[in-house]
């Protein structure tokens, strides 16, 4: 490597599904190659990307949330430059930085109900991991209660919260004491905190692999259960919090809701340095650092470092000054204006659902056309879960939009537009979907000899 890291990283390019096949992950690399998505993207700006030919795409995936301010934010960079420029005495383990406590005086400001402690991690899993422990420290208690289709990360505590079986089989034992219940069902939850044993209940507001939405005054319900029996009501905002929802956190859509552990990430990141945080009461914080003797008993490496703290304290910022909780109010509710209208057209499309700039389509098997009736059937016994990829791949070959289906073996596609979307954007988006899911309805047709030819090259890979 050369001091002019730029000019020695383009002599590279072109090199990464080789470098990726060789050293990192093959199969990966091959699924991309058969849907067409290894484009090769070498620059991304605000809500865009760019690939190597100078072609412009809208990017709706927005790194599953994770660029929820666009691309590099020139304020998030500017103040990352400042910093690195600053030489400031990072992670000196024995004092205390002031820029993690910055972050989080701003993080708890937005926050209600008490929540005014914080632990600073790397990730949504992390921060899971941390809600799993304190939870059981602060109750005495083992269990976890969590919802079917629930997508809480994949490290081993937060996979065996993990509601779809597809995550969790081949890895063998994972955390004692979890319990599953359907979402939403308010006496399932009844019945499995009954027995007084669990110390939380875990649950996303809008589940992240589903986008379904909790119902109106669940989450209340929930909270009285869980102050019933003793319970901890954790509330995973990964994906649904800092703004994404039209509301800082998702649950400030329930004005009743309090809950007693928060975990966030993503967003909060800025796009640029891995951060999550877990964000909780003094009384449960108190009951794992109970001692001076047991004051780092939870810790990690590098979830206070300046970098990832001075990226979360500007992303705050951000998130404020442009107001952006607003915008994705605003911008989701004329995307759901437009959305469902588009999507009654289409006889595939079951359900639409979401809140604020989090929405997804939910598809099944048509119940009028015969010849659509039919042409699902063969789909489907070639390979379940290819339908979404009709939608998916012309979004990207024909209108250069950017994003996916919400998990395996689902008929759902999930959007996460960026928080600074326009109206102009989401034209662009929409126009191009009811496209789409017009030349669904053309059977046979282009859009399905495309997945057909599909299907047979994923049985051939």
């Amino acid at each position: 490597m050369r001091s002019d890291f730029l000019a020695w990283l383009e002599e590279h390019q072109g090199r990464q599904y080789a470098l990726h096949t060789d050293h990192i992950n093959p199969v990966f690399v091959k699924m991309l190659r058969t849907i067409d998505f290894d484009r090769g993207y070498v620059r991304g700006q605000g809500c865009y990307l760019w690939d190597g030919e100078g072609n412009k795409y809208l990017d709706l995936l927005t790194g599953w949330g994770v660029f929820a301010l666009g691309r590099n934010h020139p304020t998030i960079k500017a103040v990352l430059r400042q910093l690195i420029d600053a030489e400031f005495p990072n992670l000196v383990r024995m004092d205390c930085s002031l820029l993690s406590g910055l972050v989080a005086e701003a993080l708890t400001k937005h926050a209600s109900g008490g929540l005014s402690r914080v632990f600073f991690n790397n990730s949504g899993a992390e921060s899971v991991e941390a809600a799993i422990k304190f939870a059981r420290c602060a109750t005495g208690r083992q269990k976890i209660v969590f919802c079917d289709h629930a997508f809480h990360g994949l490290t081993t505590g937060a996979l065996a919260l993990n509601g779809a079986d597809f995550f969790r089989e081949r890895f063998g034992n994972l955390l004692p004491g979890t319990e599953k219940i359907p979402f939403n069902d308010l006496g399932a939850l009844e019945k499995a905190l009954s027995d007084r044993a669990a110390a939380a209940f875990i649950v996303e507001p809008v589940q992240g692999k589903t986008c379904e939405v909790v119902h109106d005054g669940f989450l209340g319900d929930a909270q009285r259960l869980c102050r019933k029996f003793g319970t901890l009501l954790a509330v995973d905002e990964v994906q649904s919090g800092l703004g994404r929802t039209g509301r800082w956190f998702c649950y400030q859509h329930w004005p009743e809701v309090e809950p007693d552990i928060v975990c966030v990430s993503k967003a909060l990141s800025g796009g640029y340095v891995p951060v999550g945080a877990t964000l909780t009461r003094p009384a449960i914080m108190d009951a794992v650092f109970n001692s001076m003797e047991r004051c780092v008993v939870h810790s990690n490496t590098f979830g206070q470092n300046d970098l990832a703290m001075a990226a979360a304290l500007a992303s705050l910022y951000v998130i404020e000054e442009q107001r952006l909780v607003e915008n994705a109010a605003a911008m989701g509710a004329y995307a759901m204006e437009r959305l469902k209208p588009i999507a009654g057209s289409s006889p595939f499309v079951s359900g639409v659902r979401g809140k604020g700039l989090m929405f997804g389509l939910d598809f099944a098997r048509p119940t009028s056309s015969g010849k659509l009736k039919l042409a699902w059937d063969m789909l489907h016994r070639m390979n379940y879960g290819l339908f979404g990829q009709m939608i998916i791949i012309p979004l990207l070959q024909k209108h250069r939009i950017l994003t996916q289906v919400a998990g395996y073996h689902t008929e759902v596609i999930k959007f996460l537009p960026p928080l600074i979307i326009t109206r102009e954007d989401l034209d662009w988006f929409l126009n191009a979907l009811q496209e789409v899911l017009a030349d669904l309805q053309r059977f046979p047709g282009s859009a399905w000899d495309t997945v057909f030819g599909l299907a047979k090259r994923v049985a051939k890979a």
